[in-house]
Formats: C-alpha cells, sequence, structure tokens
C-alpha cells in the first residue's frame, strides 16, 4: 500500500519504519526543513521498550535502560512517602530507559531511506476519495495514498478535521520544565528514579539518571498565565524550590538558562471517539495527548506505532478502512485508560493545603508491595 505519515515526531519515525520494513510504500512528511527533535531527556517505559523491539528498533537503547532504583514519591525534603521496588517491578515486566530526544530520534530515523522522506511539507489537509486519500500542502496535492497516518502532534490540524465537533485541548494549568546536566560527583542515588511533591504548592520534581554521566530533571509547577522563558521560569522555579532538598536547587542552578525547556502542559479535553476514520488513522498526541505525569506519552505513541505495522502488515489498498478500525479496536481502549490514569495523577500530585495533607498520611501507608504491583500493572499496559 502507499502510505503517508503525517508528522516526524518520534511516534511518526517509529511508526514510517515499522510500516516500510512490512512492505509498505511509505512517504513521511515533515513540516520542519530537516527532520529533528529538540528538547531534553525522555523516558521510556517497560511497554514502550517491547513496542520498540516489535518493531525492531529496541536495540540500540539497551545501553540506556536504567539499572534499577528505588522509585515512588516523596515531600520536598527527600523523604518517602510511596515507595515502590524498582527492581522488582522491572523483573516482572522489563526495564525504564532514559535517553536524550535528539539521540532517540537519530536511532529511530537511521533505517529510514531519504527517499522516504520529504521535509518542509506541511500535511494541510486531507481530501477522502472512494479509492484513496488525497494529501495537501501548499494549498496543492503533494500525494496520493491509500492510508494515512496522522502524527502531527499536540496540535493536531489532522485531529481537528476528522473530528470536528471535538473540544481539543485543554491547558492544565501547569507548567513543565525540562533540564539536562553532567551527573556531579558523589550524586546519592536514593532520589533518582522518584517524584518529590510539596503539599503547599502542588510542584513536583522528578529525576532520572541518563548513561553513566548525565541527569535529566523535570519539574511540574503552577502556572497562573502564559508560559514565562527559561530564564524566568528558572528563576521561579529556584524560587518555589528554595527550601526542598538541597539536591533540588543545586541541579537547577548548574543548569543554564538555554538549557531550560518550558511548556504549558496541556492534554486532550475529552477522550476521541475513535483513533481512525476511513483510511485515517491517529497516533499518539494526536489521538491521546495526556499530561507527562506517568512518563506514558512517548511509550503510548510506539505502542500506537507497533499496533499500526502489525494491523496494516499484509494489507491492499481495499483493506486499509477495515485494516485501521482493527488498530482503534485494539489501541484505543488502553490508550484511553493511561491518559485518564496520567489525570488522575496529576490531580494527586499537585493537590494543596489539607488535601495534600491527608494524601501524604495515606500515601505513607500504602504498603510498598502493592505500590511495586501498581506500578509492574501500569508497565504492562
Amino acid at each position: 500500500m502507499r502510505i503517508v505519515v503525517a508528522g516526524a515526531g518520534l511516534g511518526g519515525v517509529a511508526a514510517a519504519v515499522g510500516l516500510h520494513r512490512a512492505g509498505h510504500e511509505v512517504t513521511l512528511f515533515e513540516r520542519a526543513p530537516e527532520l529533528r527533535e529538540a528538547g531534553t531527556g525522555i523516558a521510556i517505559m517497560p511497554n514502550g521498550l517491547r513496542a520498540l523491539a516489535a518493531l525492531g528498533l529496541g536495540e540500540e537503547l539497551r545501553a540506556y535502560e536504567v539499572a534499577a532504583l528505588s522509585g515512588g514519591l516523596r515531600d520536598r525534603r527527600g523523604r518517602p512517602l510511596l515507595v515502590t521496588d524498582a527492581r522488582q517491578a522491572q523483573q516482572e515486566v522489563g526495564a525504564v530507559a532514559v535517553v536524550e530526544r535528539a539521540e532517540l530520534h537519530r536511532a529511530l530515523r537511521a533505517p529510514l531511506p531519504a527517499r522516504c522522506v520529504r521535509t518542509a511539507t506541511p500535511v494541510e489537509r486531507l481530501d477522502p476519495g472512494p479509492a484513496g486519500v488525497t494529501v495537501i500542502s501548499g494549498g496543492a496535492p503533494v500525494a496520493e495514498a491509500d492510508a494515512v497516518i496522522a502524527a502531527d502532534g499536540l496540535g493536531s490540524g489532522l485531529r481537528a478535521q476528522l473530528f470536528p465537533g471535538h473540544p481539543g485541548l485543554r491547558r492544565t494549568g501547569r507548567m513543565d520544565l525540562r533540564g539536562m546536566l553532567p551527573r556531579p560527583p558523589g550524586l546519592s542515588p536514593e532520589l533518582l528514579a522518584c517524584q518529590l511533591v510539596d503539599r503547599r504548592s502542588g510542584a513536583m520534581f522528578g529525576l532520572f539518571p541518563v548513561g553513566a554521566d548525565r541527569l535529566y530533571w523535570f519539574t511540574d509547577s503552577p502556572l497562573p498565565g502564559v508560559p514565562p522563558g527559561p530564564a524566568e521560569a528558572r528563576r521561579q522555579l529556584l524560587t518555589l524550590t528554595a527550601d526542598w532538598h538541597p539536591l533540588v536547587t543545586a541541579l537547577i542552578e548548574a543548569t543554564p538558562p538555554a538549557d531550560v525547556h518550558v511548556d504549558a502542559i496541556t492534554r486532550l479535553a475529552a477522550p476521541l471517539p475513535s483513533f481512525a476514520a476511513g483510511r485515517v488513522a491517529l497516533l499518539g498526541d494526536a489521538a491521546h495527548a495526556m499530561p507527562p505525569d506517568l512518563g506514558q506519552g512517548a511509550s503510548q505513541a510506539f505502542e500506537d506505532a507497533a499496533a499500526l505495522t502489525r494491523c496494516l502488515t499484509g494489507a491492499e489498498p481495499a483493506d486499509a478502512a477495515r485494516r485501521l478500525a482493527r488498530y482503534d479496536a485494539e489501541r484505543r481502549p488502553g490508550a484511553n485508560r493511561v491518559m485518564r490514569a496520567a489525570a488522575r495523577q496529576s490531580r494527586l500530585t499537585s493537590l494543596t493545603g489539607p488535601p495534600a495533607w491527608l494524601r501524604d498520611m495515606l500515601l505513607r501507608a500504602v504498603p510498598t508491595r502493592f505500590a511495586t504491583r501498581r506500578l509492574a500493572a501500569l508497565w504492562k499496559v
């Protein structure tokens, strides 16, 4: 089949590689002048690694697997609230990998021949017909496809075209800051792969190792208005975390403003009625944009890519709509379940005042064994 993938983010590239290897004639369209991925680090959960392995893309990530660490939630001083045994969870369902986004993007796109890629070509509209889909860019047709995979991200214009009555994105009133830096000597491992939460402000700080010598940190804090620039956001975060565990402010201060990435956190206002419409399917954030609290955004996109490859393997042009309906039936229930869980986790960690005090008290009472089972269950999705 002739398959167009619109959007060359991590999920779109993974889908393009999988479909190309399945024998389809794939064209990957990207609006930017070159294939690239901006940002800092990214954590790929065990379910995401399994999906990449199914696409033949997992081997490159073995070097970035994180040794089992004590995870869970801690208070702003670093004292345990909810403790999970990550070693036990990883034994049950697999490892977590943490890698720089740009490195991951390069590794994923390496198997895709250059002839399959068209940059500086945003997909603006799709015109479905009885025998295929016409892809429009710059007001003119640029391709005819038997199937189209819309992987055009959070603000997906193709999602809006397919489901014009859907309310689209909604801001959560939160802000995400992320940074990477060299790993300082003598760092205690107790705070790695866990999240610190502050019941006064509702802010959160998390930390992961990247390889042997780097760290990736990320935060979630209130956003009353428009996101500030990196320097101002960093200054505000330092003020907010001044009396947290000293490692938090030390790492933020050691990260230059130019290396800090700031985003307003958004999610789909409501689940989509379908991930497919005729010969067009949605993938990744275009299908199930969610808060980052469970670290499942990329992993869910990779699961989408693996499912699309399975459903379309061996398909002929006349099979496209039926095979994409199968993809929807396979992926939508699980992805929407994770999207709801991420929203619940976001609400839990951003509590303030008496509800947050009660949260902390209840979390301390949860046995480690139970918390570990819940973590393993999430990674099995």
